[in-house]
């Protein structure tokens, strides 16, 4: 499928992605990939004695698998720019080895361009929800868009 077009865009539309389990290897490569080796995210027993009571994964890696997630849905084929920022990022509940997990992607502001017509600026309000539908982490992925010429 083509990309959409930041003119095709509206405010307040809301896509869901496709789903996708976390597991103990997304969790040993990411660790080996980022060095973020906290024990909440290697060791069983450490976790234990944890609030959370068990390992959780780490929260780049929810940020990253929701960055993957929207992409899987084929908005920004051919026609996305650029990843500009990600803000307001805010991690709400852990996400646990064997969560599954899809987003919620909303346009929430569509801004054009000035200096360079052929583009447009797009603020995602992007929420990741478990199975359980509990939102686990949400903020703002901002990318830069193509316009139809």
């Amino acid at each position: 499928m083509p990309g959409i077009y930041f003119d095709d865009y509206q405010v307040g539309q809301t896509f869901e992605t496709p789903t996708r389990t976390l597991t103990e290897t997304d969790v040993v490569y990411f660790s080996a990939m980022s060095g973020d080796m906290n024990e909440l995210h290697t060791s069983e027993e450490f976790a234990q004695s944890s609030p959370f009571g068990r390992r959780i994964a780490q929260g780049l890696l929810g940020l990253s698998v929701s960055h993957g997630l929207m992409f899987r849905l084929g908005l920004f084929d051919g026609t996305g720019i650029a990843l500009l920022n990600i803000d307001k990022w805010k991690f709400t509940a852990p996400i646990f080895f064997g969560d599954t997990v899809h987003c919620s992607v909303m346009v929430h502001e569509k801004i054009e361009s000035k200096s360079k017509p052929d583009r447009g600026i797009i603020h995602f309000l992007v929420q990741v929800i478990n199975q359980k539908q509990i939102v686990t982490q949400e903020g703002i992925q901002t990318i830069m868009v193509k316009r139809k010429t």
